[in-house]
């Protein structure tokens, strides 16, 4: 079995190909298949000869790279896993929905952010509805950019005054008082996974001026008793790091017309084996609670890289076997 993809546009093709064709073999490894790139077109054969629904992944992943690269100027792995990624689970929850259906846009700075599973979708949907959300899962999920997006949509969009971040500084013990510089360089490494999303987002000096009008606060977790957050976008990551005591005293951190997203990973604990973790204490006696949202991702849903999810899945399979 073969299909062929004809692209209207060189520069568009080259795109999806890569500088000297490099992304074709790892299209290859994901359809299982072969590709052959002559002129503005793109060949698939099916190895596996799996009557056509080979012929059929590949004609709809080659539509959605076409898209990205309308958009885009380069394409990567990364990029090319995410659309893979998100087909494979469109095809599971039924063809009745509609990954990429405006209304599950996040818009940031005249971009807009499309949700690649289900579980990405009901998140959006969640951030959105409820006052607090809470987003558990393995790495590579999402679970972290999707909320800095709503964050900086909220902000940006006049919703909101400000985002503020903050996580538990399990490595420092909470105590920041040997490290260099102030505050905020004291805290910078540990929440380098959140602005790595804000940089992927807005520009790098967009975000430096969201910074000096205190559109974007920074706190370790430790310096938030006593506060009352108001008219802000709050995000907690890393939240399976936080005891129960420093969770509860987050969570009652909420003032007027503010949310909160607290994300986790509970099977990436890193506190002393005999303390439990907020976030899972948090998970087990709150989820009943109307005001408060919950998102379970699972290891299909890791769309960072195929080599993740993999490494995520045989970790599961080892967990349950002990």
């Amino acid at each position: 079995m073969s299909s062929t993809i004809v692209f209207d546009q060189t520069a568009q093709m080259q795109r999806v190909c890569g500088v000297n064709d490099r992304n074709v073999p790892y299209v290859e490894l994901l359809l299982n298949g072969e590709l052959f790139v002559h002129g503005n077109s793109i060949t698939y054969k099916d190895v596996k000869m799996r009557q056509g629904s080979g012929d059929q992944l590949f004609v709809d992943l080659m539509n959605r790279l076409r898209d990205l690269a309308q958009r885009e100027q380069e394409i990567t792995e990364p990029e090319i896993f995410m659309e893979f990624q998100s087909l494979q689970n469109k095809s599971e929850e039924s063809a009745q929905t509609n990954l990429n259906d405006k209304n599950d846009a996040i818009f940031v700075g005249g971009r807009k952010v499309y949700p690649k599973s289900l579980r990405q979708r009901i998140f959006i949907k969640l951030m959105r509805e409820k006052q607090l959300v809470f987003s558990i899962g393995p790495a590579g999920t999402g679970k972290t950019f999707l909320a800095i997006a709503h964050a900086l949509g909220e902000v940006l969009g006049g919703k909101k005054q400000k985002i503020v971040l903050t996580r538990p500084v399990v490595e420092a013990g909470e105590n920041l008082g040997f490290l260099p510089g102030d505050l905020t360089q004291k805290i910078n490494p540990y929440l380098r996974p959140l602005y790595d999303a804000m940089e992927y987002l807005l520009p790098p000096a967009n975000i430096k001026r969201l910074e000096d009008n205190g559109a974007i606060e920074i706190a370790p977790l430790a310096y938030m008793r006593g506060r009352s957050l108001n008219n802000a976008c709050v995000i907690l990551d890393e939240g399976q790091n936080t005891t129960v005591e420093q969770m509860k005293m987050f969570l009652t951190r909420l003032g007027e017309n503010s949310t909160a997203i607290v994300t986790g990973d509970i099977t990436q604990i890193d506190l002393p084996s005999r303390r439990l973790s907020g976030l899972v204490h948090a998970a087990t006696i709150l989820r009943e609670v109307d005001e408060i949202g919950f998102v379970d991702f699972k290891s299909t849903d890791v769309i960072r890289s195929r080599l993740v999810q993999r490494i995520v899945e045989a970790y599961e399979k080892d967990r349950q076997r002990q």
